[in-house]
């Protein structure tokens, strides 16, 4: 715990200077008694992320729901409450009323954290993509991908059974899953995931880890995810009927090796390379990998954090190419922190790879 705390106190640190900002831009002109609750709010509300995230991984799943709730929640508003006291310093500085633009921004930032949960209760959408392999074994072959899933402390068995459901009716041929799929422990979550031993493809369905799941029991979540049919590629590839071969690699931060994954691969088929972050893009190019799908970004989640995910990866969302390699990027079909989405959709993405 003492390696956590100077890292923590940094995070606190800034996140104090953001919310000084808000404060003084949001809540110093308003009148009382609202600016005293105001400053109250704010006050609590700067160090809650961090405390409350220490504090809820020493609580059971139930007993932390309803504080990361209030922490997410908070943050999630916090993050419209900045962009809010930054529209009314401009307004101010062009002549408007400080109360005035105090007031209209806050009310816009409230607007857009109730629009970014109902936006999240209505669940993830089915996103098609169609791509272009030249050297594909078939005429055309449909993967559906699912990442950054989360299943933990707000989605849990309704959500799983639901996303296989409408997985199994686009009748895939494969289902890959680009990490992320769990967020919490495996005695509490193990019901929740249940769901999943009902994907169904033609071919099976394999995963990679993510992040996430190196925060709980890893190797213990591999056994499990196994037992529900789940295939864990780890730093190795399969060949896929005829078609093409699919390799996937550990998470980035923890074990990455594409040339490990692709080495003895037959390179007169195409080779699909599941990797959870799209910052594996580098490497993969360097391989020869003919299409890489990953997760990880969920797209930002939040406008406009996703223009901040492209200061660390390549790509926030969508496809693109990098030299002779395509890259897919899944806004994720889950999220993680706030339940809210805004500018962007939890996806269930049906590709279709054509020849």
């Amino acid at each position: 715990m003492r390696r956590v705390w100077p890292g923590l106190l940094v995070v606190i640190a800034i996140l104090g200077v953001f919310h000084l900002y808000i404060w003084w831009r949001l809540a110093a002109p308003m009148p009382e008694p609202w600016r005293l609750a105001a400053t109250v709010l704010v006050g609590l509300g700067a160090p809650s992320l961090p405390l409350g995230l220490v504090v809820a991984r020493r609580l059971s799943r139930a007993a932390a729901r309803p504080l990361l709730l209030l922490v997410y929640l908070w943050f999630g508003l916090a993050t419209y409450l900045l962009l809010a006291a930054s529209a009314s310093h401009v307004a101010v500085a062009l002549g408007a009323a400080a109360r005035t633009a105090a007031m209209v921004a806050g009310a816009a930032a409230v607007a857009t954290l109730v629009l970014g949960l109902a936006h999240v209760a209505r669940g993830p959408r089915v996103r098609r993509v169609e791509i272009p392999l030249p050297d594909l074994g078939v005429d055309a072959y449909t993967i559906v991908q699912l990442t950054d899933v989360h299943i933990g402390a707000f989605l849990g068995h309704e959500f799983a059974a639901r996303v296989v459901r409408d997985v199994n009716a686009l009748s895939p041929d494969l289902v890959v899953i680009t990490g992320d799929l769990v967020d919490g422990r495996l005695a509490e979550l193990r019901p929740h995931v249940e769901p999943l031993r009902g994907l169904r493809a033609r071919d099976g369905v394999f995963a990679v880890t993510g992040n996430h799941e190196y925060y709980w029991e890893t190797e213990d979540w591999l056994v499990h995810l196994r037992s529900l049919g789940i295939r864990i590629l780890r730093n190795e590839h399969v060949a896929i009927g005829g078609a093409f071969q699919l390799a996937g690699v550990d998470d980035s931060t923890a074990g990455e090796d594409v040339p490990r994954a692709v080495r003895g691969r037959d390179p007169a088929l195409p080779l699909v390379l599941l990797a959870h972050h799209p910052s594996t893009i580098a490497r993969a190019a360097a391989a020869g990998v003919d299409l890489q799908l990953s997760g990880h970004t969920h797209g930002g989640q939040l406008l406009p954090l996703g223009w901040l995910c492209r200061l660390f990866e390549p790509l926030a969302a969508g496809l693109a190419r990098f030299d002779r390699t395509w890259l897919y990027v899944s806004e994720g079909t889950g999220y993680w922190g706030p339940p809210m989405r805004v500018g962007t959709t939890q996806e269930i993405t049906a590709i279709t790879l054509v020849r």
